[in-house]
């Protein structure tokens, strides 16, 4: 897919496993909602195959429509409809739908049922959003950052319900910029950058890597701009020095005491004051930003 002179979509190939929770990172500019809504059946791809439950998305949309349940990450509802209006006017085009007042205890709507789409708070719209993509009975269910501007409640909440979908057979489709919620809820994540597949995998094969250990390195004033090269050098050719952020430092590579020993060497060597030194297995961050070089919310 091509937009002008960039190519959001770049020769992307995947699969998403039947009854599992998948989920598709990438930092924003990725080519992640461009494959979405294709798979959607909003876009028609300029090259290639998309096929959704073995359909084509757009020839045989009246097909897929009643199968897929979609959430959008904003939007999807009319702004001066009441929440409850909306939910049940969803409800009533499917031929089958979950009990809305099941959805609306569940997800605690009842609190602001009679309230106007436009005056709910971003959380709130967020879980009618989700109650309105699962209402149908979903086979296959796309998720668009679904617990952006929840409490800490509601979040734990929105993943029990997937969870729970995921058992009871539903396939779900997930994009999100939490790390610990890919990594707690996906069977299998998908990651790609400047819209291709740079890797693919279970989130424990992803972070575990035999040997691989990771520092973090937090200090107090910002590095000098030649730090990760320095500390590479120092550390020798077996280590990744990967920059979080100005005052931090992920070092990804064999950790042990020597390790740790050198790292305090060069920082004191380079007059650096460590704030926080820590040893640990890597997350799905860590990987990731290994992978792209670069945070979620970073554009290309």
């Amino acid at each position: 897919m091509r937009y002008g002179a960039k190519t959001a979509v770049d020769d992307l190939s995947l699969t998403v496993p039947r009854g599992s929770i998948t989920a598709v990172l990438g930092p924003n500019g990725a080519g992640k909602t461009t494959t979405l809504e294709t798979c959607e059946g909003y876009r028609r791809p300029q090259a290639g195959t998309v096929r959704v439950l073995g359909l084509d998305p757009v020839r045989e949309r009246r097909e897929l429509l009643p199968r897929i349940g979609v959430m959008l990450q904003s939007g999807g509802a009319w702004s001066g409809v009441r929440a409850d209006e909306m939910l049940r006017h969803i409800a009533a085009l499917h031929a089958d739908p979950v009990p809305v007042e099941l959805l609306v205890d569940r997800l605690g709507l009842d609190e602001c049922g009679r309230t106007p789409y436009r005056r709910l708070s971003g959380g709130q719209q967020q879980r009618l959003a989700l109650a309105m993509a699962v209402v149908g009975r979903p086979e296959l269910l796309f998720v668009d950052e679904p617990t952006a501007g929840m409490d800490p409640g509601a979040r734990r909440t929105t993943w029990e319900l997937l969870n729970e979908l995921r058992d009871d057979g539903a396939t779900i489709v997930l994009t999100t910029h939490y790390m610990d919620e890919a990594e707690r809820l996906a069977d299998l994540v998908h990651v790609i950058d400047r819209g291709r597949l740079i890797a693919s995998g279970s989130p424990f094969e992803l972070t575990r890597s035999k040997g691989v250990s990771t520092i973090r390195l937090v200090v107090t004033e910002p590095f000098p701009p030649t730090a990760p090269e320095s500390l590479r050098a120092a550390l020798g050719g077996d280590t990744e020095v990967t920059p979080i952020n100005p005052q931090s430092l992920l070092i990804t590579g064999p950790a042990d005491a020597t390790t740790l020993a050198k790292v305090s060497a060069w920082c004191e060597e380079h007059g650096v004051l460590p704030e926080t030194l820590s040893l640990g297995q890597r997350t799905l961050e860590d990987v990731f930003l290994q992978l792209t070089g670069r945070g979620l919310e970073e554009e290309q």
